[in-house]
């Protein structure tokens, strides 16, 4: 069955996916907007999903969205595992990237991986990314 998606959920998709300078900011401002929550995997693959596919600000050039999505991992993590690992897999082709970026995402990752309890899930996707 495919997933349903709301009106809400297409705007946070659309915001997240925005190529303009400030995205990074917008993003992590709506994760403060009242109808999102990390307990709810449609709001999460809505906007954490739709900014980790975002080739310009997430991959921006100061590490910003690197930041932001290791910051929402570590919180997602602990309320849904699977989902905090989905969100990881945004970091797997970090090696692909030029110099800098690759700094930057591995960067992101280790401090992802330096949490003690990080579930099962979230650190076999962080550890293989490494590798």
């Amino acid at each position: 069955m495919a997933r349903r998606t709301s009106g809400l959920d297409k705007w946070f998709g659309a915001e997240a996916g925005s190529r303009l300078p400030g995205t990074v900011a917008r993003v992590r401002e709506l994760t403060f907007h009242p109808a999102f929550t990390l307990k709810n995997p449609n709001k999460v693959y809505a906007l954490l999903g739709s900014f980790g596919g975002n080739q310009v600000n997430f991959h921006a050039a100061d590490g910003s969205g690197y930041g932001f999505m290791s910051e929402q991992i570590l919180a997602l993590d602990p309320i849904n595992p699977q989902l905090a690992a989905r969100m990881a897999r945004n970091f797997e082709r970090w090696k692909r990237f030029e110099p800098k970026r690759q700094g930057l995402m591995k960067a992101a990752l280790e401090q992802v991986a330096a949490l003690h309890a990080l579930s099962k899930e979230t650190t076999e996707v962080v550890i293989k990314s490494l590798s």
